[in-house]
């Protein structure tokens, strides 16, 4: 039987001649770090790994797809990372290791054997493989409905509650959720609110909100043709926001849970609200739609106003949504801006993000951007300022009906355009590490 080697490299010349000679192609660079894979006579495969004196986080995730086609690999000297750079050499592999196999069948990751994930690196990589999963899930598949069936399986499994307002109490209560969601009809499709609740009544009360759209059209301001293809992930918001839940719960953090889904389908029928219609909110502010296609915020305003109510109030809330392009256009794919009406709350997230090497950046809560939401007929408009300030003026309408609660929000893309070392093309789970980096702290405060 073949046994397939990693060898982890601090000092290159102390490798044996014919093995130096054979890797003499690739250069050791004194800080960077690289994979390479040797075959040998007895058919099994060996990869050096070089482990420069700042390893990347992601060099776990170029061994794993180093590894690609192999069934498992034994690592020989683990001894040579740092407890934390072995946690980070684990997870980054299991985060290359991630599949979404749903709907063809895909060749398994190759299984690492003999560095241990730990606890925390396997709840990080199983809440961003449920979040990956919920984003790459077709809309067909993923409808308002599925959205409340996964948050009751998640209950289940965790020892949480569930509960649902629906049909007439969701018109009642929850105006602008029941509007964004009432052209695409009733059963699967229908509108809801889906609420999850966990935790020890004195944990430090928190509420995860996520957009909760599982088919944007765009409504009558209907999205071009390229704009459509990737409205599945609509509801990323709602992916990050049960993928993070996950991961306090399974990590059994001693906070107070509550996550929020305004979940919907942005459809286009004779129930659909039109531009220059006026529609209430639970806070009781009228809105004037300017642009359909601008419904996430609709959504998100009604529960963040159900999130401060009553004796439910929060310390801290956070919503999560793939809310304006003005977002990527600002900071591209791969990083996800945040606002935050809390100046310690705003730079502790920015630390984190370095912290956890997981990219995140702050953009400003300019209030003189207000006006941009002013109508002539209504307490504001749903979109506003033409070009200007998409992302900025989509937080300040949020804000509006946060209170003075601490709360931040994460404008994010959710996908990756082209495949990375432990970001495969597709879904992607972005912040949750800074996150749940941040929530460690938090929680123990």
């Amino acid at each position: 039987m073949t046994v397939n080697k990693l060898f982890l490299v601090t000092e290159p010349q102390a490798l044996p001649a014919a093995t130096a000679r054979q890797l003499a192609t690739r250069s050791f660079g004194a800080g960077g770090s690289f994979v390479q894979s040797l075959a040998q006579e007895d058919g099994s495969t060996h990869l050096y790994v070089f482990v420069g004196p700042a390893p990347s986080f992601w060099l776990g995730a170029q061994a794993c797809g180093a590894a690609e086609g192999l069934d498992e690999i034994h690592v020989q000297n683990p001894q040579i990372l740092p407890a934390k750079d072995a946690q980070n050499f684990a997870l980054s592999w299991l985060l290359e290791a991630y599949r979404f196999g749903a709907y063809k069948q895909v060749q398994p990751a190759c299984r690492l054997i003999g560095i241990e994930a730990g606890a925390r690196s396997l709840a990080l990589a199983t809440g961003i493989g449920l979040t990956r999963d919920l984003i790459n899930t077709p809309a067909n598949h993923m409808r308002p409905s599925d959205l409340a069936q996964v948050a009751c399986e998640l209950a289940d499994a965790q020892g949480a509650q569930v509960s649902l307002v629906e049909g007439a109490a969701l018109e009642a209560g929850f105006p602008l959720i029941h509007a964004v969601g009432a052209a695409a009809g009733g059963g699967a499709l229908a509108p809801r609110l889906i609420e999850l609740n966990w935790g020890p009544a004195e944990g430090r009360p928190l509420t995860l909100i996520g957009k909760g759209l599982t088919y944007d059209s765009g409504g009558l301001n209907l999205k071009p043709g390229a704009g459509l293809r990737l409205m599945k992930k609509d509801m990323a918001g709602a992916a990050h926001a049960l993928g993070l839940a996950l991961m306090i719960m399974v990590l059994n953090l001693p906070i107070r849970l509550r996550v929020l889904i305004p979940a919907a389908e942005n459809a286009i029928g004779a129930g659909a609200f039109r531009p220059g219609d006026v529609l209430a909110s639970r806070a009781g502010l009228q809105v004037e739609i300017d642009n359909s296609d601008a419904e996430g915020r609709l959504v998100l305003a009604d529960a963040l106003s159900y999130a401060g109510e009553g004796e439910a109030h929060s310390d801290l809330t956070f919503t999560f949504a793939t809310l304006t392009g003005a977002a990527r256009v600002a900071l591209g794919a791969e990083i996800a801006p945040y606002f935050s009406n809390d100046v310690d709350l705003n730079w502790a997230l920015l630390g984190a993000s370095d912290a956890a090497v997981d990219p995140l950046w702050p953009l400003p809560l300019y209030d003189p951007y207000a006006s941009y939401l002013n109508s002539d007929i209504a307490d504001l408009v749903n979109a506003g300022g033409g070009s200007f300030a998409g992302a900025i003026t989509a937080a300040l309408f949020l804000k509006r009906f946060v209170g003075d609660r601490t709360w931040g929000h994460f404008d994010l893309y959710g996908w990756n355009p082209e495949a990375k070392p432990g970001r495969p093309k597709g879904a992607a789970a972005q912040g949750l590490l800074s996150l749940l980096t941040y929530l460690e702290g938090w929680a123990h405060d």
